[in-house]
């Protein structure tokens, strides 16, 4: 039978070669299918292992059987690199430090290629992990297990990798995935910028308007929404039932509140009996309505609103009409442009005289100024309206309309202008002296000096920016501050500036390192005096020369005065 066997495989063999072929490949993809590697394990001398990676549908139990058997078997046969029992066998590397690189097998794998696959993974280890320590090993447990499935694929076989293909594997870099990275910074980056942008234009607007405020003679605390801390502060203006700090006693600078006084109950009405009348569509409606109302709004002690056509709407007040005929205003506006040592760059002075007539009588005025004063100031100049009959002014300083016409009524009218542009107008001077102290902090010092002793300053205040939400550290100061961290702001503040009170200092410490960060210091005041001599020495009407009475006032301020 063997001799008839054969004999038909030889003729199988020449009668039919595609066919033999093919059961021969057959048979070889059957056998190479069982040699496989189970698992690949990183293990301690006594068998404790610390990384293991199964190729193999294997249960838990099995694969720590088979490790903990390793170390009995490695005592009988220490001089060969593999042992083997009756199911599996051991291929194994000793490695430092009393550990094992160990590759379960089944016995019918190819030894050598399971011999290459240990020396691959044997220079792989030290490459993922770093050293072969113990703690080493278990920090990277998850990366070796990773570069175990780069050598091995699922079932135990050998993949044709090398170490350098195996740090690209696990680099896992990829050109798409830089970039859509950098795509996405590249759109925080600008998101940022825009975001930044908008914050500094918001801040400068809100700067903007509290300087505005502060020299337009509004108050810090006037319209300033969003800055809103300095509350009570004046800005330049003239002041009306008293200085900014008005809120603040004398023992200790504490705010004095004024006790809140509840309104009292509106007090009952007696009823009213109404006469018989017809149906009305609506009414009884309407007065179950407001009754409801008052009595919840007795029941939560509140005033009763005041209606009208049953809207609820107040009526508001009427303005008050004006006193005299005539109004006057002298008022002038002072531009400055200091110096961070103290001095001034440039100082101009604008005035107007304006007048508005309340009356017909009012229109009708003649206005006389001392004019033999104004002429002997030859550094100032004077210009009159184009309405104005100047060459009456020139011979004898009175002020009307050309032919005998009115002024309009309830309308103000500039009908003298004048300027000066010389730098002894400024009457008041700053040196703001900051100082980086290297540690973190500045120290600032900021002096002011009255050099203009005739004048009255009333409601001064002096804005710095601090350039940071902190609160300032004082260590001395003449006057009165205020900080606004919102803001970034500070405002130092005195009541009058007179020849009495004509320097003040503060100091103070702040954190921040930018000594640019203190300008522009703005200032703003108000004052009763006005830099010109002029001066209105009557009024009277052009129709039978009486005198007209008239409401006349001062004011001196400044348009712009910082030191940038």
């Amino acid at each position: 039978p063997k001799a008839t066997t054969a004999q038909r495989a030889n003729d199988d063999h020449e009668s039919h070669p595609l066919l033999y072929w093919c059961s021969l490949c057959a048979k070889r993809r059957l056998s190479t299918s069982i040699m496989v590697v189970l698992s690949a394990s990183i293990c301690t001398r006594g068998g404790k292992p610390l990384v293991s990676r199964q190729f193999v549908e294997m249960n838990r139990l099995r694969v720590e059987g088979l490790l903990a058997a390793f170390p009995k078997l490695v005592g009988h046969a220490k001089q060969h690199t593999f042992v083997e029992t009756d199911s599996v066998r051991y291929v194994y590397q000793p490695l430092e430090n009393q550990m094992y690189l160990l590759l379960v097998t089944t016995k019918a794998s190819n030894i050598v290629e399971d011999l290459g696959t240990l020396r691959l993974l044997a220079k792989v280890v030290p490459d993922v992990a770093g050293s072969l320590q113990e703690q080493a090993i278990n920090e990277h447990a998850f990366d070796l297990i990773f570069a175990f499935d780069e050598v091995l694929t699922a079932g135990g076989y050998k993949e044709d990798a090398t170490l350098s293909s195996i740090r690209t594997n696990l680099i896992m870099d990829s050109h798409e995935e830089k970039v859509a990275d950098a795509l996405k910074e590249a759109k925080e980056q600008a998101a940022k910028k825009d975001m930044d942008r908008r914050a500094k234009e918001i801040k400068d607007r809100q700067m903007a308007q509290l300087r505005q405020n502060l020299v337009s003679g509004q108050g810090l605390g006037t319209g300033m929404g969003p800055i809103g801390g300095m509350e009570g502060f004046g800005g330049g203006g003239p002041p009306q039932g008293g200085g900014m700090f008005d809120q603040f006693n004398d023992n200790g600078g504490q705010p004095q509140f004024q006790q809140f006084q509840a309104p009292e109950p509106p007090k009952p009405e007696p009823p009213k009996v109404l006469a018989k009348s017809g149906m009305k569509l609506g009414g009884g409606k309407a007065v179950k309505k407001d009754s409801l109302m008052a009595a919840m709004a007795a029941e939560d002690n509140l005033f009763p609103l005041a209606s009208s056509n049953g809207m609820g709407n107040v009526a508001a007040a009427p303005a008050a009409a004006p006193s005299t005929p005539l109004t006057l205003a002298l008022e002038e506006k002072i531009t400055v442009v200091m110096n961070r040592e103290g001095g001034i760059d440039s100082s101009e002075v604008k005035g107007t005289l304006t007048l508005t007539a309340n009356t017909d009588v009012g229109a009708s005025a003649v206005v006389h100024v001392n004019k033999n004063v104004l002429d002997g100031l030859s550094s100032w100049t004077f210009q009159t309206h184009p309405k104005v009959d100047k060459k009456t002014y020139e011979q004898q300083g009175m002020l009307s309309l050309k032919g005998g016409k009115g002024f309009p009524v309830s309308r103000g009218v500039g009908i003298l202008r004048w300027s000066y542009g010389g730098d002894d107008a400024a009457p008041i001077t700053i040196n703001c002296w900051p100082e980086d102290e290297g540690t973190g902090s500045i120290n600032v010092n900021v002096e002011f000096e009255l050099t203009r002793t005739d004048l009255v300053l009333n409601d001064v205040n002096i804005l710095l920016p601090l350039g940071t939400t902190d609160p300032p550290v004082m260590e001395s100061i003449d006057g009165q501050y205020k900080h606004d961290p919102r803001a970034g702001m500070m405002c130092w503040h005195f009541d009058v500036v007179d020849a009495n009170n004509s320097t003040g200092s503060m100091e103070f410490s702040i954190a921040g390192s930018n000594t640019d960060a203190f300008f522009p210091v703005q200032v703003g005041f108000s004052s009763d005096t006005l830099l010109c001599p002029i001066d209105v020495t009557g009024i009277v009407s052009s129709a039978d020369g009486s005198h007209i009475p008239n409401d006349l006032t001062r004011r001196f301020s400044p348009e712009s005065y910082q030191c940038p």
